[in-house]
């Protein structure tokens, strides 16, 4: 009977929610957009930075095999300009066709009747400066349809939010938005931690995330805001030769959190101390000043604020996937969850992956019942069917069942 509850248990808690923030059933308040200012850009990097849309690759001509790479955007809720009469600008990177068409909804649901401009993308005549991202497809300016300069803020700032790597109000006249390599670590592979970061397991000790297997217990937050123990199912992402860059976060009590810019870290721009106003957020989006929680010795969670942004560069990137879906490196609390910015959406979708490591657990709890003295395995047997019939030969063939 025990061993039932337990099993009825684990399943239920699986399903449970899915870190601090809104809980399932409750509508997700949008954000509200703030218009980017004249010359800003974001993040706020160099274009060409690691953290940013990354290093030129070279030009792509139309007779070059690289050429092949580049994807045709006929989509009939953007205009393009087109002044070259030779379909060019509608050449584009796979990537950047996807983000530029989820700009194109937006502009849409934000002005109605009015459609995203592009002025300039692939460009083949020279006519960008040398490492310019025009010249690989990665890379558009942008304008309204109706050209109003009034509108260019917003539209830059909506151009963050549709994924677009780096984005910068250039001038009064247009946007300028570019994308990483469709082949590079970070799309590819999404949001990761550094090896030598470091976790909390069961018991108290550090570990790095180099170090870590799948199993092992680190420290998380539930969904019910209860700092936890939570299982290391699996890494989305290990590999211990690549480089990649990392956002360094530093905060006023010391921690200090290096991952990817696309990896959902939690933020509260207010510094409160519930739990449930840290809403995930890109790693990008970090300012000097947002509040991040971490977990003190007493395995309590307070607000920390940050003090410092910085870039770095190293070798090694891991990404583990806890079943709590969140879990606290360097004693600062992240999601195991990247690209997507919407941790809820990223943990419900993991959601048959877990229960298939449930299943595995009572697998071997069923296991274990063969190794018993025949009157406890039968009767637990007899209780756990029908269930453990489909799991375990042992139990169907017992002779009480």
């Amino acid at each position: 009977l025990r061993l039932t509850l337990v099993a009825v248990w684990t399943f239920i808690w699986l399903v449970q929610g899915c870190g601090p923030g809104p809980r399932y059933g409750t509508r997700p308040r949008p954000r509200k957009l703030t218009a980017m200012r004249l010359k800003q850009f974001f993040p706020n990097l160099s274009e060409n930075n690691l953290g940013a849309s990354g290093r030129a690759e070279g030009k792509i001509a139309r007779n070059s095999e690289r050429f092949n790479e580049l994807v045709s955007n006929y989509n009939p809720d953007i205009v393009f300009k087109d002044e070259e009469n030779t379909g060019a600008d509608r050449f584009m990177t796979k990537r950047c066709k996807e983000c530029l068409n989820r700009l194109a909804i937006a502009v849409m649901n934000q002005w109605p009747g009015i459609r995203l401009r592009v002025t300039e993308a692939w460009d083949e005549d020279g006519n960008h400066p040398p490492g310019s991202l025009h010249y690989e497809g990665r890379a558009v300016d942008i304008t309204t349809s109706d050209r109003r300069p009034e509108k260019y803020g917003l539209l830059a700032q909506l151009a963050v939010e549709a994924g677009f790597d780096w984005v910068h109000y250039e001038s009064k006249h247009r946007v300028h938005c570019s994308v990483k390599a469709d082949h590079s670590l970070a799309v590819e592979k999404g949001g990761c931690f550094p090896g030598w970061a470091r976790v909390t397991v069961a018991g108290g000790m550090q570990k790095s995330l180099s170090s870590l297997t799948p199993g092992d217990r680190v420290m998380a937050l539930s969904g019910t805001g209860q700092v936890v123990y939570s299982q290391v199912l699996l890494f989305l992402h290990r590999d211990q030769q690549s480089w990649s860059a990392f956002l360094s976060l530093e905060t006023e009590h010391g921690h200090r959190l290096a991952l990817t810019p696309n990896h959902l870290v939690f933020l509260d721009p207010h510094c409160r101390q519930e739990n449930s106003k840290y809403q995930p957020q890109f790693a990008s989006r970090v300012r000097q000043g947002d509040c991040v929680l971490i977990h003190t010795a007493e395995q309590q969670v307070h607000a920390s604020q940050i003090i410092s942004v910085s870039l770095t560069e190293s070798v090694g990137v891991y990404a583990p996937l806890t079943d709590a879906g969140t879990l606290f490196v360097d004693g600062v609390l992240a999601s195991s969850y990247a690209l997507v910015e919407d941790h809820r959406l990223a943990h419900w979708a993991f959601g048959p992956l877990r229960l298939l490591f449930s299943f595995k657990f009572f697998l071997k709890i069923v296991s274990a019942l063969h190794h018993f003295a025949s009157p406890l395995s039968a009767n637990c047997c007899t209780l756990l069917m029908p269930l453990s019939i489909l799991l375990h030969p042992a139990c169907a063939s017992h002779p009480k069942i």
